[in-house]
């Protein structure tokens, strides 16, 4: 009797978890967002983004975005404006001043996770220099594999009209923090990006990266990737869970290598 309590607990358990998870519906989701930050983050919604920023760390757990041709096609002059986040409290999120001296100190660029130049049509481009959006990147990643990942998403927009992005850091070691910020932040040791591109109505491409702070200006996008199942892993977080569960598990598990073979390096 004690087994099938046990069983019936369980159960009760996985059905409540199941249903737990809020129904937010937004453009810029592909099957789910990005389920598992804590309870406490903020989300913000804005034309080109959602992010959920983690009132600890001070920075988002992850950003996702929808990308299309008349984002990307234009010739915007885009200024980088740093800005507060207005819809924040300030113990929740850095300033612009908070970034003083990080190049020079620790080599910190102000690295966008919704990045401005996939958004040169767009009239909303400078949501993106929102201060909720940028995280503290080493220079040789912000400039070298990372940026080269950008440029291969825009690319697979001009040819395919539509990409869904969700980016987000991660924190596996201890990094040094900025060194004139105010408030107690934690900076990521690593970030992970997942690419989905729609073929048809009910198909898709997939790829998943992960990149760390340390990594060579030099280095190959295409040596950074890694299975859905690992940025899962490693983040914490849930992705795509609003597919059938034997497609999700197919997908997530899968590299797709060959179709990353076919990117710039």
């Amino acid at each position: 009797m004690k087994y099938v309590f046990t069983v019936f607990l369980f159960l009760f358990t996985l059905v409540a978890f199941s249903q737990s998870r809020p129904e937010i519906h937004c453009k810029h989701f592909f099957y789910g967002y990005p389920f598992g930050a804590p309870a406490s983050n903020d989300m913000v919604i804005r034309d080109l983004y959602v992010l959920s920023n983690n009132d600890s760390t001070k920075f988002a757990d992850w950003v996702a975005y929808k990308l299309t041709l008349h984002e990307v096609d234009g010739e915007l002059d885009l200024d980088r404006n740093w800005r507060s986040e207005e819809w924040l409290a300030g113990e929740e999120t850095l300033e612009a001043s908070d970034y003083t001296s990080a190049s020079s100190t620790s080599d910190y660029d102000r690295g966008h996770q919704a990045p401005l130049g996939s958004f040169k049509n767009s009239v909303y481009a400078s949501q993106t220099n929102h201060l909720s959006n940028i995280t503290p990147q080493k220079a040789n990643l912000n400039r070298g594999p990372w940026v080269k990942l950008e440029n291969n998403i825009r690319t697979l927009v001009q040819a395919n009209r539509l990409a869904y992005v969700m980016t987000g850091p991660l924190y596996e070691r201890d990094m040094a923090d900025l060194p004139k910020a105010n408030e107690e932040h934690k900076v990521p040791s690593g970030y992970w990006k997942v690419v989905i591109v729609p073929t048809s109505s009910k198909t898709f491409e997939h790829a998943a990266f992960i990149m760390e702070q340390e990594s060579g200006r030099k280095d190959a996008v295409k040596s950074k990737a890694v299975m859905i199942d690992e940025v899962e892993r490693r983040s914490g977080l849930d992705l795509l869970w609003e597919l059938e569960d034997d497609v999700e598990a197919a997908t997530e598990a899968d590299k797709n290598t060959a179709w990353i073979n076919t990117w710039a390096d």
